[in-house]
């Protein structure tokens, strides 16, 4: 049964608005793996399928991926009567001390939660709440609750890109969301990505790429199609997005609601240009023509 709900997260480079173009290019498959799930918007927006895995470096993130799928309700227990303040973010940010791994999970979930597009590079980790935009706190028990049952059975595991794409099943699917080629992403993550990396990820997909099909998103940039001259295809897709601002932010400014668009290139290694939408997304961003 299919349950199409939004990531639990909010996250920087997350792929919500982009869903439905994301969807379209999707084939039928039995085995779904996100080497850098991040906030795993297409998992938690697609129909699970019977074998799941989500991966991420960031071991943090992970780890409250976890206690949501296993302990959700010692999660909301914690966090019941927390509210959102510029005080209870400094605090969970510079003076709260995990002493378990729920703890952990509870200053990540709150963090991630209040902070300026849930960005957990603690260096730029800055309060970013607003009650117009942001998920109430008494609405978080009810996003826990969905997100670890659509949790259940999937594997969750913070191993580097390669180690996954190296044990992948012949004949999965994996949607690749790797950071920007061409981006400042030391700013946003906590983990970094490296030039280096990029040329590895090419190197694992090329050789394992007979093993498996894969969707990936990139910035479309000529670094990136000079990469992939052996891909199937790749599509450039445009989509709008909006980010909120609250009015007490860092830099002080009042600017709410500005309007974006998302640009990159879906690099496929499989015929996807017929491929029938797994399922409809309502309320999404429309790719401009």
């Amino acid at each position: 049964m299919h349950q199409e709900i939004n990531s639990p997260f909010r996250y920087a480079g997350g792929k919500f608005y982009a869903r439905k173009l994301i969807i379209e290019h999707i084939p039928d498959h039995n085995y779904y793996i996100e080497p850098f799930a991040g906030g795993a918007s297409i998992f938690f927006a697609k129909p699970k399928v019977k074998e799941n895995w989500l991966n991420d470096i960031d071991k943090e993130l992970i780890n409250c991926l976890t206690i949501i799928r296993d302990y959700p309700n010692e999660l909301i227990e914690k966090l019941k009567e927390e509210k959102a303040s510029k005080e209870r973010h400094h605090y969970y940010k510079n003076e709260y001390k995990p002493k378990t791994k729920l703890d952990s999970a509870v200053r990540w979930f709150y963090l991630n939660r209040t902070s300026y597009s849930g960005i957990m590079n603690m260096q730029n980790c800055y309060w970013g709440y607003g009650d117009k935009y942001s998920m109430r706190p008494e609405n978080w028990p009810r996003n826990i609750l969905r997100t670890s049952a659509k949790l259940q059975g999937t594997k969750l595991t913070s191993l580097d890109f390669a180690d996954v794409i190296k044990q992948a099943p012949r004949g999965s699917f994996l949607f690749i969301d790797p950071p920007y080629f061409n981006a400042d992403q030391d700013k946003f993550y906590a983990c970094p990505f490296k030039k280096d990396d990029h040329f590895r990820l090419e190197k694992i997909l090329r050789k394992f790429s007979n093993k498996v099909k894969f969707l990936m998103t990139y910035d479309n940039s000529r670094e990136v199609r000079e990469l992939y001259p052996w891909v199937e295809d790749m599509h450039e897709r445009e989509w709008n997005y909006t980010i909120n601002r609250t009015d007490d932010q860092k830099n002080g400014t009042k600017q709410k609601g500005s309007r974006y668009k998302g640009k990159e290139i879906f690099i496929v290694n499989y015929n996807s240009i017929r491929q029938e939408p797994l399922f409809e997304i309502q309320q999404f961003a429309t790719q401009i023509a």
